[in-house]
């Protein structure tokens, strides 16, 4: 195991009304799309509280992004919503994880489907697509409840502008769509069906990032899709 190293808040940004963007400089090593990292915090009577937070920043960047949602019952999450600052530095040890990533050698069709701030890691995969993998036809299927819960929307709108081979589908699931290709409704089988139909590939390499249930049912619905089995790779999220 990696050991821990002390991390610096440069920035912190809003990306929604529950979530926040905090940028690090630290001497961890450069990561690969997908993987994340530990923080630890320690009390002055030396309680320690721990989380693991998929990175969001393309591998190479100059600072990592980390995604935080803040969590009305959470330790941690609420340390960083309510008290940390730029300036303050904090542990870090990674980056770890393996199963869950994505190279630009790996080539795909790729298919990235997120639910809420399991959106982190498909974004660091988004990055890394966009700055040396571009041919490769990349869709990226994010669910949230509204269009106000969707982190990183101008740079997906963006991306999607200049990138022929990038399809990016918002689904708000208390919400009408925004646009014609979005859709207003939970995902499932059917809902799968008619992207994986207006999307016209077949995904080699599938990515699935969310709550457990999100992850449960948009597996079940890309199998029934008659996505085969061993392309579909799953992160589940959860903690405080």
């Amino acid at each position: 195991m990696s050991a821990w190293v002390e991390s610096r808040i440069d920035r912190v940004e809003p990306a929604t009304p529950r979530l926040k963007r905090f940028f690090l400089t630290t001497p961890l090593a450069r990561h690969v799309a997908g993987q994340h990292v530990d923080v630890r915090l320690t009390a002055e009577d030396g309680y320690e509280a721990r989380r693991s937070y998929s990175i969001a920043s393309a591998p190479g960047a100059s600072e990592i992004e980390l995604l935080i949602e803040r969590l009305d019952d959470g330790e941690v999450s609420l340390f960083f919503h309510d008290i940390a600052l730029p300036g303050d530095t904090i542990e870090l040890r990674g980056p770890l994880g393996g199963h869950f990533i994505w190279r630009p050698a790996d080539g795909g069709p790729l298919l990235l489907v997120a639910g809420g701030s399991g959106v982190a890691p498909l974004m660091a995969m988004v990055r890394d697509w966009a700055g040396s993998a571009r041919a490769t036809p990349l869709m990226l299927v994010y669910s949230t409840r509204t269009s106000a819960e969707l982190a990183f929307a101008d740079e997906l709108r963006a991306l999607e502008a200049t990138a022929p081979s990038f399809t990016w589908v918002a689904v708000t699931t208390r919400e009408a769509p925004l646009r014609e290709r979005d859709r207003g409704r939970r995902i499932d089988s059917a809902a799968l069906r008619a992207l994986l139909a207006a999307w016209g590939q077949r995904p080699a390499q599938v990515f699935v990032c969310g709550s457990n249930r999100f992850v449960e049912a948009v597996t079940v619905g890309l199998l029934d899709a008659g996505v085969p089995a061993p392309v579909i790779r799953t992160e589940r999220y959860g903690g405080a």
